[in-house]
């Protein structure tokens, strides 16, 4: 019982990641009509917001190091820790949360320098075209990152207050010896936060209402006077964001390094066919479901009967929804299919 419920809140945990990311690419798609293959990218922009965000906190001063006596030594202080102190030292720690503040206005002007200045030039082109131009974009901003912050991945750790586990075991009645890092938990929750957030903006919003009806009659809603390109180039940032946010809350699970979001994608954009291509709901809960499976299949007891499953299971599952149900679980008929 314990296991399982560690691979049940692993899978959740990394559906969280796979929804987010699919929620972006579905809502580009079902807007815009463009399979955008630089979505991952987004994600490892996010993510090294994060990382710029700790090393500009961290820029240090050599002062010297008065623990040594014996000749003169010299250590390196971060300015904050030099100007406030033990506050200054909280600053650093909460790193992470801060680069949500600053990450949201970045990843919004990125999606919509992306929109206005590529994307919206391949809207009535084939999807083979978007998907080439979209993948050569993710490898320019893959190169850039990979020439500014090297190969290696960069750690970047959770604040101080949630590095450690929460005792989940004796919450439940389990016992003390089930316990789940708190980040991870926090990871979980943020995701629902946000996929609750995007869902109640597009349900019960005016600017919502409109992009729905223009993500499935675009020209009608254009006949009413409504400006449809201006909303749905907003709603290429607001995916820019969501992608961007998942990837500064993955950073203590997953240290960045640049081809992170290439490896996150491809997952992602299984995700989004086993759902359903349009399908906002059907992303969500592929993902989610995705993860779950990818999570129990790498259990040690599978592996040994089937091994190697772990990598394949999500696309042994797609494999399988595709040849049944070409649309996927909760995709629109008509979508794709031409």
């Amino acid at each position: 019982m314990d296991a399982i419920l560690l691979q049940i809140l692993n899978g959740l945990d990394k559906g969280g990641a796979y929804a987010l990311i699919a929620l972006g690419l579905t809502l580009v798609f079902g807007t815009l009509g463009v399979v955008n293959f630089a979505h991952g990218a987004l994600f490892m922009l996010g993510a090294f917001c994060a990382v710029t965000v700790q090393k500009i906190l961290t820029l240090s001063l050599k002062v010297k190091d008065e623990s040594i006596t014996f000749f003169d030594a010299y250590k390196e202080q971060p300015y904050l820790e030099l100007w406030f102190g033990d506050f200054g030292t909280k600053i650093i720690d909460w790193s992470v949360p801060i680069s949500i503040v600053i990450a949201i206005p970045i990843m919004l002007l990125i999606g919509l320098a992306m929109e206005r200045g590529l994307i919206r030039h391949f809207y009535k082109r084939p999807h083979a075209d978007q998907i080439l131009v979209t993948f050569g974009l993710a490898i320019v901003m893959q190169e850039i990152i990979k020439s500014f912050f090297g190969a290696n991945p960069i750690p970047t750790p959770a604040p101080e207050i949630v590095a450690g586990s929460a005792p989940i075991g004796v919450l439940l009645g389990l016992g003390e010896s089930v316990v789940y890092p708190w980040w991870r938990l926090i990871y979980l929750l943020f995701s629902g936060v946000v996929i609750f957030a995007v869902f109640a903006f597009l349900q019960f919003t005016t600017f919502g209402m409109v992009v729905r009806a223009g993500m499935h009659d675009r020209e009608t809603v254009g006949l009413l006077g409504i400006n449809v390109e201006r909303r749905f180039t907003i709603v290429f940032g607001i995916a820019a964001v969501v992608a961007g946010l998942a990837g500064v809350m993955y950073v203590p699970i997953l240290p960045p390094d640049y081809h992170m979001g290439m490896d996150f994608l491809v997952l992602s954009f299984v995700v989004v066919v086993v759902g359903g291509m349009g399908s906002l709901g059907g992303a969500v809960a592929a993902g989610f479901l995705l993860g779950i499976l990818q999570s129990f299949a790498s259990m040690n007891e599978i592996k040994d009967i089937i091994p190697g499953i772990d990598q394949i299971i999500i696309y042994l599952v797609a494999v399988v929804i595709i040849l049944v149900r070409p649309r996927g679980l909760m995709g629109r008929k008509g979508v794709m299919e031409d």
